[in-house]
């Protein structure tokens, strides 16, 4: 018995051959799995790069911001415009500020309404309502930078906010959009009926139809949804009518969609979106900058500081008859003292 070999010894070379065998086995899942993670992720990446630089002058993984970090406030204008062929397809009719602090995820919205009369451009004393900035800046359309730039450079001037990001949305892309993404949830707060232009474009058909929302949660397509945030010609409640209550459409519109969009279970049919996306917005913030902001920005606790004759602003006609607002008293600066007592620090 003494003089038999160990039996240890070759029942030991066993396990070490399956050690072997089930970490070549596992080693190559792990590289199969990065290679088909490879094929589908990179056509991705690349169609999302893509896509921030074509709807931004920034490249899409640069910086302005420090990614939107830190204590200092970052300050984005959103301006919607109608788009399409149809006359005023440039007139920016929203005007949002979104005034956001990173640090504390601090939000506070800003209404800037359309009829505000200005100089545009600043000191040339000619007058305008201030929706004609952009117009003017990006010779109807040619120039999206230019148009931007001096739209900014007017809000920065009217609130006193140094707003250096904006973001322009043509609605006609937006409602594309908004179906590719399969519609928004929207709390309609108050019940209302509105005549609607049948086209844009008078040209085309000069007609109008009647359009209801009831008041509540519901879902709404893209055609829906801009219907509900343009409507200006209320017939059965007078308030409804007015820019201020339009403007607080639209945000519930924007906002809507863009709470959709921070949905990871949404991502998916938001890479199906980017096309009619890429069609509706162009910005002077990078895609990453975009992307941090979105996320951070809190809109449910945000303050708000619209701008209307409830407050700051009084009614007026311009010299050649038209429906304006001004500064009570022309004192622009209670409008920036304002805004300032209403930021949320």
């Amino acid at each position: 018995m003494g003089s038999q070999p160990p039996l240890s010894s070759s029942k030991g070379k066993k396990p070490r051959s399956r050690r072997k065998k089930g970490c070549l086995i596992g080693c190559l899942s792990v590289l199969v799995l990065f290679i088909v993670l490879l094929a589908v992720l990179i056509p991705i990446g690349q169609r999302v790069l893509a896509f921030g630089s074509a709807i931004s002058t920034q490249a899409p993984l640069s910086t302005q911001t420090g990614y939107v970090g830190g204590s200092n406030r970052v300050n984005l204008l959103i301006m919607g415009y109608g788009g399409g062929g149809h006359p005023g397809a440039y007139l920016t009719d929203s005007m949002e500020v979104i005034s956001m602090i990173p640090s504390s995820h601090h939000t506070t919205l800003i209404s800037v309404p359309r009829d505000l009369w200005v100089q545009i451009p600043s000191n040339s004393g000619q007058y305008a309502k201030l929706n004609y900035a952009y117009v003017y800046g990006s010779n109807n359309g040619a120039n999206p930078v230019g148009g931007g730039t001096l739209a900014a450079q007017k809000i920065s001037q009217i609130t006193g906010l140094d707003v250096k990001y904006w973001v322009t949305i043509d609605f006609t892309g937006f409602q594309n959009f908004i179906n590719a993404i399969g519609g928004v949830d929207v709390c309609v707060p108050d019940s209302f009926a509105s005549l609607y232009p049948a086209n844009d474009n008078p040209s085309i058909n000069a007609s109008w139809i009647t359009i209801h929302f009831t008041k509540g949660c519901q879902h709404m397509d893209g055609k829906t949804a801009i219907e509900y945030a343009r409507a200006r010609e209320a017939i059965n409640n007078p308030a409804e009518g007015t820019d201020f209550a339009r403007s607080k459409r639209q945000q519930l519109i924007m906002q809507a969609a863009i709470g959709k969009l921070r949905q990871i279970s949404n991502w998916p049919s938001l890479y199906n979106a980017l096309s009619s996306l890429q069609k509706a917005v162009y910005t002077n913030m990078s895609l990453a900058d975009l992307g941090f902001f979105a996320m951070k920005m809190d809109l449910k606790d945000a303050h708000r500081a619209d701008l209307t004759n409830n407050n700051v602003l009084t009614d007026a006609v311009s010299a050649d008859g038209q429906d304006i607002l001004l500064p009570v008293n022309n004192n622009w600066q209670a409008i920036i003292d304002y805004i300032k007592q209403n930021l949320y620090n």
